[in-house]
């Protein structure tokens, strides 16, 4: 049986992403583990610390843009190391980090989980 490692930002109220994700993985019996980190940077290390023990990997955050241009550096640190993980390790990572203006940017996307789960079932021949 697969098991999948949910890694959700705590930062920016993630619940809903969270929400998503472990209705796909429920609907198809998945075997899931969910570690909680305090903002979306920490999602790649906690993935690298946990890539032998699992199959697949769905990372969640919500990375708001402020003043600065942090946001950008950020986002692509987090959307490199995860794909380079993925690469290496060649296991499956879905990406539902989502990246935005305002809040209610987030609320509409809040279905990124379930749609990250499904891409990683997908990779694992575990959809349909």
């Amino acid at each position: 049986m697969k098991k999948i490692l949910v890694v959700r930002s705590k930062y920016n109220n993630t619940v809903d992403l969270l929400r998503s994700a472990v209705k796909v993985l429920e609907a198809k019996k998945i075997k899931y583990s969910i570690i909680e980190v305090n903002g979306a940077f920490e999602i790649p290390v906690t993935i690298a610390r946990n890539i032998k023990k699992f199959d697949g990997f769905i990372a969640l955050g919500i990375i708001i843009k402020g003043e600065t241009p942090n946001f950008d550096f950020i986002s692509q640190a987090i959307t490199n190391g995860l794909i380079n993980l993925s690469i290496l390790n060649k296991k499956p990572i879905g990406n539902g980090l989502i990246t935005c203006f305002n809040n209610n940017q987030a609320i509409e996307r809040k279905d990124n989980g379930k749609e990250a789960a499904e891409a990683v079932l997908d990779v694992l021949k575990l959809k349909g």
